[in-house]
């Protein structure tokens, strides 16, 4: 079974809103990028990856508008075994492809107007999270029991 690995999250303030995930949600930073035109961090709660997304300053690509204009839910990728066969799927079933021809992942507008991505299984990593320290055990408040 395919599964989602990832949400993106177009921002207007990078910094503010990875330091908001980092602080109030104590999600892990994996990683940065700047691709074509937009740069993203990549945050982790040890299951999904949340890339935070702000496009450059001017940039007016297809991607970009993708999903509208201003901060809002950009795309969400799920993991396919095999690419080729995924998208040749999503072809004949009538979807537009959005990314450019031989990009990985390859976006496209899903039925109902979402924007979605197919990536290879593994692309998304688990950040490598310590334990967190439990609570001590609460001792149950009651009634003591007679003898």
């Amino acid at each position: 079974m395919s599964r989602i690995v990832h949400l993106a999250l177009k921002v207007d303030d990078l910094e503010r809103t990875t330091q908001f995930y980092t602080e109030v949600f104590g999600f892990a930073e994996m990683n940065t990028d700047k691709v074509r035109d937009h740069t993203s961090h990549h945050l982790s709660d040890g299951t999904i990856d949340l890339a935070l997304i702000q496009y450059d300053a001017g940039t007016a690509s297809a991607e970009s508008r993708a999903a509208g204009e201003g901060p809002c839910i950009h795309h969400f990728a799920v993991e396919v075994p095999d690419l080729r066969t995924a998208e040749k799927r999503i072809r004949a079933l009538g979807c537009e492809i959005i990314s450019d021809p031989g990009i990985v992942p390859v976006k496209f507008r899903a039925p109902g107007g979402t924007v979605c991505e197919l990536v290879p299984e593994g692309r998304y990593k688990k950040p490598k999270l310590q334990a967190k320290k439990t609570a001590p055990a609460r001792k149950k408040v009651g009634k003591k029991k007679k003898k």
